[in-house]
């Protein structure tokens, strides 16, 4: 019986999921069968983590414009400021008031005392 070459398919798709991962330790970088459960886990983990790093980064805008605001000497709230931020229709977003509140204090005393008015 004659020896059958195969295709190159099956080692095509193979090397691609090695590709993948390539940076990783032992067997999970050269067993294909540990490299598919790995990539799945790697893809779910990125995936919930996107998710998570908005919730993180909302957080801790919201902690720097309510330390800078307190700071401020008046004992004035950050859940007061955002509404009076509304009810004024300034629309700022947290991610722009915390580069403020950072950046420039004095900019961000000078928005809450129009706002206070």
């Amino acid at each position: 019986m004659t020896r059958i070459r195969r295709g190159y398919i099956a080692r095509r798709r193979r090397k691609k999921i090695r590709l993948f991962a390539s940076s990783f330790r032992g067997a999970r970088s050269r067993l294909t069968r540990t490299i598919i459960q790995q990539k799945i886990r790697a893809l779910v983990s990125s995936h919930r983590d996107r998710d998570r790093q908005k919730r993180d980064f909302r957080r801790l805008w919201i902690t720097r414009i309510n330390a800078v605001i307190r700071e401020n000497g008046i004992s004035y709230r950050y859940s007061i400021f955002i509404h009076n931020l509304y009810k004024k229709q300034l629309l700022l977003n947290r991610k722009i008031l915390a580069q403020i509140a950072i950046l420039n204090k004095n900019c961000l005393y000078m928005i809450s005392n129009e706002i206070i008015k």
